[in-house]
């Protein structure tokens, strides 16, 4: 794993506990945490790193109130949640 991948994994973990059970944050708050003004360069890997942490189950990745599989291919918006 690349180490903008590990920064990437480490940021959406954070978010992810910091918003709490219940609660979602979208890739590009870990995408801007970690790339500042070039955010936008780390949309697509930010969206790997969390398919890859649902793969894991350590987070669950949806579609509104959809819960997407990470074998499946994503269309628009998704949002990041923990494992309730």
């Amino acid at each position: 794993m690349s180490t903008v991948a590990q920064r990437l994994e480490r940021a959406i973990l954070d978010l992810v506990e910091a918003r709490g059970p219940g609660r979602s944050i979208c890739p590009s708050e870990a995408a801007r945490a970690v790339g500042d003004e070039g955010w936008r360069d780390l949309m697509e890997p930010a969206r790997e790193v969390a398919r890859e942490l649902a793969a894991q189950g350590r987070v669950v990745v949806t579609s509104g109130e959809t819960v997407l599989s990470p074998a499946d291919e994503w269309k628009g918006p998704v949002r990041i949640r923990p494992v309730p």
